[in-house]
């Protein structure tokens, strides 16, 4: 585990009180800017004190939470705060596939956060003065087909809907992405001041070059209480207040998403049943109204069991139907068999842990990976026995304008 850890010696962390930033994304500096953000609260880091590349496998989880155990364990920490997100933190995102390479852990070297109204500043080792640059625009954008074309996707979907209504299985969420190349290289931090403004209801992460603002928190957890907030179901906002309630109540009254979004609440109760001493479970959803789509939402609440970390709970919920399917190996091998690429980090869980083991982990949705002028953009839709491929893609170019306003402006 050693080396692994890529340390010479124990972290020296130091949190203090601070007075308002403001913006938190504007504090943060160019290079590699990692982020937790909703409502103007969260937390912004950057640096780095500690990495490393989870292996991985079926018990990756379990390897990240062993080595944040053994990373913050050996740490000397001075924390005159003593809330979620206060002392060490480390960032991560992990594949959606267990058994693809990419996931990774960050401690950064220097964490500055916003919470219930205190703001700190947490630093590993030697303060130090990073530059913040202006914002750089990544000019015009040119996008392309990514591993499948819209033609060819629909096919998928049509081959999904087929497989569903032999009996197969009950549901596939099958994901589509789109390549983007811009003029110059891409500023991330432009990037999430777009998202947070314009969806400030979302949860706006950055981590490892992954970016997005997803809707769907998997995860939050506080002491022994921990939230989770289910989405599935989906349908686009209208053109005027009337055209918008009225397609409101349609996503409401739906046979076909009213069903989809109870098989996604019932693989996180039959997940989290086994971790928690109390579980809250409402019977009907609510209806969460975003800037460019409509969900069917369930918040979900509950009480964990003694000792349990925010990784030992993401590793019971990763994957939930809402990002696979239902059932969960047979949607996992129609995904495989149909999307034909590899989802990286787009639905798998990104967020953050402290020393304490608590932390906010969403569902990498409405994202894309950026590397220098590149940029790979997703979205996923709930394939159902009634699904229409052209309504499928409809709704997948919705979703994929999220990260087209990210990079457009």
């Amino acid at each position: 585990m050693s080396v692994a850890l890529g340390l010479n010696r124990p972290l020296v962390v130091r949190t203090t009180l601070v007075g308002d930033p403001g913006d938190l994304l504007a504090r943060l500096p160019e290079a590699a800017p990692y982020a937790w953000i909703r409502h103007g609260e969260g937390l912004v880091a950057w640096g780095e004190a500690a990495r490393v590349a989870v292996p991985p496998g079926p018990r990756r989880f379990e390897w990240a939470r062993d080595w944040l155990s053994d990373t913050f364990g050996e740490a000397h920490v001075d924390d005159d705060v003593g809330a979620p997100g206060s002392g060490p933190v480390a960032f991560g995102s992990f594949t959606f596939d267990p058994d693809a390479q990419g996931s990774v852990l960050v401690v950064p070297r220097v964490v500055l956060a916003r919470r219930d109204g205190r703001a700190w500043l947490t630093t590993l080792g030697e303060e130090r003065l990073d530059l913040v640059t202006p914002l750089r625009d990544p000019g015009r954008i040119r996008y392309g087909d990514g591993s499948l074309t819209a033609p060819e996707w629909e096919h998928a979907v049509a081959r999904a809907v087929r497989q569903i209504r032999s009996g197969r299985l009950e549901k596939a969420v099958l994901a589509r992405d789109l390549t983007a190349t811009a003029e110059r290289e891409i500023d991330v931090r432009l990037l999430l001041s777009r998202l947070a403004s314009r969806y400030p209801g979302c949860y706006t992460f950055s981590c490892d070059g992954l970016v997005g603002a997803t809707p769907e928190l998997l995860v939050r957890h506080t002491g022994e209480t921990i939230e989770s907030l289910v989405l599935a179901g989906t349908a686009s906002r209208g053109t005027d207040e009337a055209d918008d309630m009225a397609r409101g109540a349609a996503l409401f009254a739906s046979e076909k998403d009213r069903y989809e979004h109870t098989c996604a609440v019932e693989s996180v109760r039959e997940a989290l049943a086994p971790l928690c001493s109390e579980l809250k479970v409402p019977e009907e959803p609510e209806l969460l109204v975003l800037s460019n789509v409509q969900h069917l939402a369930s918040p979900v609440t509950g009480r964990l069991s003694a000792g349990a970390s925010v990784l030992d709970v993401v590793a019971a919920m990763h994957p939930t139907a809402a990002v696979g399917g239902t059932p969960t190996e047979t949607a996992l091998g129609v995904i495989r068999e149909l999307e034909g690429m590899d989802r990286a980090g787009y639905a798998g869980p990104v967020g953050w842990i402290d020393a304490r083991g608590d932390g906010e982990w969403g569902i990498a949705l409405r994202c894309a990976q950026i590397e220098g002028r590149g940029a790979r953009l997703f979205a996923g839709c709930g394939i159902m026995g009634d699904s229409a491929p052209a309504a499928e893609l409809a709704e997948a170019q919705a979703k994929l304008r999220v990260m087209q306003y990210a990079l457009e402006g």
